[in-house]
């Protein structure tokens, strides 16, 4: 559990239940619709590199701090984050993960089909899981790491009321700072941008952030 007092937004229970809806529909249409996709990337990643086909990552932080596990594809090479924050080989480059908000524009631990299947947004297609469980929104803020918030709060600290309103809500798989710029802004930017979706957040907007996430993910913009 992440410590932390969430001020949450107030929203209709006719929007809640209709987002409520709207993912578990929408989740079921995906895993549906990529289930070709989800054979070829699960083979494509195991005759890349040793390993397992999901990602053996740390938890992230949910709704109301709630930790929880999230399914991704495996992009990089086995044990990649125990590999970034205890191979004295790897110091000087957890300290550019840390400077850089948490993201790595070279990293030397992403396998050649992890490349590609990052850059196109391949690697989030098991995230529809977490969404039939409830722990997570197709359209949300990001789910961010706890070792990430702690650190990038004491960082900027004007940030701490913006973390606090995010955490009220579930994070998503997509989200409006993906569609705005994704990789390529650091933290305090991201979380405003977050903090602002779940302010404005409405079917609407909801539906607007949808119809421009496949343009995100096929043109790989700002992403990593």
């Amino acid at each position: 559990m992440f410590n932390v007092r969430v001020n949450g937004i107030k929203k209709s229970n006719f929007y809640l239940f209709a987002k409520r809806g709207m993912d578990v529909i929408s989740s079921i249409f995906l895993l549906l619709f990529f289930s070709p996709i989800i054979i070829v990337i699960s083979t494509a990643i195991k005759l890349d590199s040793k390993g397992p086909i999901l990602a053996d990552t740390p938890k992230r932080v949910g709704k109301n701090g709630k930790l929880f596990k999230m399914y991704k594809f495996r992009s990089m090479v086995e044990n990649a984050h125990e590999i970034l924050r205890e191979n004295p080989k790897y110091s000087n480059l957890y300290d550019v993960y840390k400077r850089g908000s948490y993201k790595l524009k070279d990293d030397p631990r992403i396998t050649r089909v992890g490349h590609f299947i990052r850059k196109h947004s391949l690697d989030e297609i098991p995230q529809a899981l977490n969404i039939l469980k409830g722990e997570m929104s197709l359209v949300g803020p990001r789910a961010y790491y706890p070792d990430e918030l702690r650190d990038q709060q004491k960082k900027y600290p004007h940030t701490i009321d913006s973390v606090k309103i995010v955490l009220s809500v579930k994070p998503g798989v997509t989200g409006f700072w993906q569609v705005s710029g994704r990789s390529e802004i650091n933290f305090d930017k991201r979380i405003e941008m977050d903090a602002t979706y779940v302010k404005k957040r409405s079917l609407l907007y909801d539906l607007w952030i949808i119809i421009k996430t496949p343009w995100a993910m096929i043109s790989g913009r700002g992403a990593l």
